[in-house]
Parts: C-alpha cells; structure tokens; sequence
C-alpha cells in the first residue's frame, strides 16, 4: 500500500498526531537544557567545596521516586529508571569535568600569585 491509498483522513490525523509527538519531543528537550543549567550550578558547587561528583544516596532515592511517578503516570518503571540512569551519566560526567576544570582554575590562579 502507497501513501496514495491511504484515507485522506487517516493521513490528516496522522499528521495531527505526529505534529503532537514533535512538539511533545521539542517540550523533552527544552527541560532537560533546563535540568542540565540546574545540574551544572550543582556541579560548580560541588567543585567548589571539593564534594564527590557522584551522590549514591541522592541517585538511588531520585531512582525510586521516578519509578513512583513513572507508575502513576501508567509508564513503565524499567523504561523511566534506564532513562533516569543515563542522564545520571551524563551529570556525573560534567561535575567531574567542572571539578577538573575548576582544580586546573585554582592551581592557575595559586601559580599567578
């Protein structure tokens, strides 16, 4: 079947349907720039009073709180959890950048003195 042979309905509510999904998707990414800006000032912070960039206990009660609200929201938990650890990941991965930069920063700044 072609795209010719399709309902023209069909193809109106597809389209419909589709433009929901892209603006739903353009929404996602705002708020995880917006999450990220928020998780970048917690890495500075961290590297400023040379706190681990990694917090176990923060991870593991943000896992389980996201399952909840996953549920609730009748998504799958699994899904929601691999999602929440791979943005884990990746903040983890900036706070040890910061803090290697901000490392790098203070030794500059204690040689200039």
């Amino acid at each position: 079947m072609n795209t010719r042979d399709i309902d023209e309905n069909v193809t109106a509510e597809l389209a419909r349907l589709r433009d929901s999904i892209d603006n739903i998707d353009a929404a996602v990414v705002h708020m995880l720039a917006e999450r990220f800006k928020c998780t970048q000032q917690v890495g500075h912070l961290k590297a400023r009073h040379q706190l681990p960039p990694a917090d176990p206990g923060r991870e593991a009660s943000q896992i389980a709180r996201l399952r909840q609200l996953a549920e609730n929201a009748k998504l799958d938990p699994a899904f929601a959890e691999k999602l929440l650890n791979f943005i884990i990941a990746e903040v983890i991965r900036h706070h040890e950048t910061i803090a290697a930069g901000e490392g790098e920063g203070e030794s500059a700044a204690a040689g200039a003195e």
